[in-house]
């Protein structure tokens, strides 16, 4: 699918505290050693879910351990206590927050990455085994375009659209930029499954990301003509229900958990699209049990 590259805009992701990386062979330091990493993460949040869905594309339950937090984290400044050992044994007198994605070391109990794509990208080239290309060759430029199309025409757009006390102006600047994005994506999605070479890629699993927040988050901020107008791109949103239906996307999907960190972080104002769902997500999802007050492991 041709994607147009957007303008740059500030990222919405907070700064990694920690950017390490997984390399090949041993000289890198962090190399590829089944059960060596273990993932921590919060499915309810954006970057949670991303990785979740690659690690179970990729079916790595054994080869990289995963440990599930808590939708709202339990600290006063955003961070999870779970993961607060880690921190201060990554870094001497960390001030911090203690936030999730983690992907940790357990041979010397340090962090090495809090950086979201990063850790996406390593498991899939150093962990894949051949299962399934979510970097497919060749397409690296086309899945980076689509990873700007989500942050910026999309989440970014659709913050602010809905921000409180935005100019009318600017809100329907930032809306025009989300219904052409969505538009795009559309169409690119009329004649085939998937965004690249008919598989799955992580383009689709930045997209699919990037439209369940539109729908159960965003879209509580944004009129109700508005969401109507976003609901409006059958093929998107056809695309999403099916990806849904796929047992490593939906089975961390967890409704719940998104609405109560959502409320747990939203400061802005409910507006009448909240009432207007665009697909019927609990269709689709199969959570798990809840994770309140427990660290879930797998």
């Amino acid at each position: 699918m041709p994607a147009t590259p957007l303008a740059a805009h500030p990222s919405a992701r907070p700064v990694p505290a920690f950017r390490g990386r997984i390399g090949s062979d041993a000289r890198s330091g962090h190399y590829a050693v089944p059960r060596r990493y273990r993932l921590h993460l919060s499915p309810a949040d954006p970057d949670g879910l991303r990785i979740a869905v690659t690690h179970s594309l990729l079916g790595l339950d054994r080869a990289c351990p995963v440990t599930f937090l808590p939708a709202v984290p339990d600290c006063p400044d955003g961070g999870h206590s779970a993961l607060r050992p880690l921190y201060e044994a990554s870094a001497h007198h960390y001030t911090g927050p203690a936030l999730a994605p983690v992907l940790s070391d357990d041979w010397s109990g340090r962090i090495v990455s809090t950086h979201g794509p990063d850790i996406a990208r390593d498991l899939a080239r150093h962990f894949g085994g051949g299962r399934t290309s979510l970097y497919p060759c060749g397409r690296e430029s086309e899945i980076e375009a689509v990873e700007r199309m989500c942050a910026q025409g999309i989440e970014g757009a659709a913050q602010r659209a809905g921000a409180a006390g935005a100019e009318t102006s600017r809100s329907a600047a930032a809306l025009d930029t989300l219904l052409e994005t969505l538009g795009v994506l559309d169409r690119g999605l009329g004649s085939g499954t998937y965004l690249i070479d008919d598989q799955i890629t992580a383009a689709d699993v930045e997209l699919w990301v990037a439209l369940v927040q539109l729908d159960t988050v965003h879209r509580h901020h944004l009129d109700a003509d508005a969401v109507r107008r976003i609901a409006g791109h059958p093929a998107l949103w056809a695309y999403a229900r099916r990806l849904a239906a796929h047992p490593a996307f939906g089975v961390h999907l967890d409704l719940d958990a998104v609405n109560r960190r959502h409320h747990a972080r939203c400061q802005g104002l409910e507006a009448a699209g909240s009432a207007v769902q665009i697909l019927d997500w609990a269709a689709h999802s199969t959570p798990e049990k809840s994770e309140e007050a427990q660290v879930r492991q797998v």
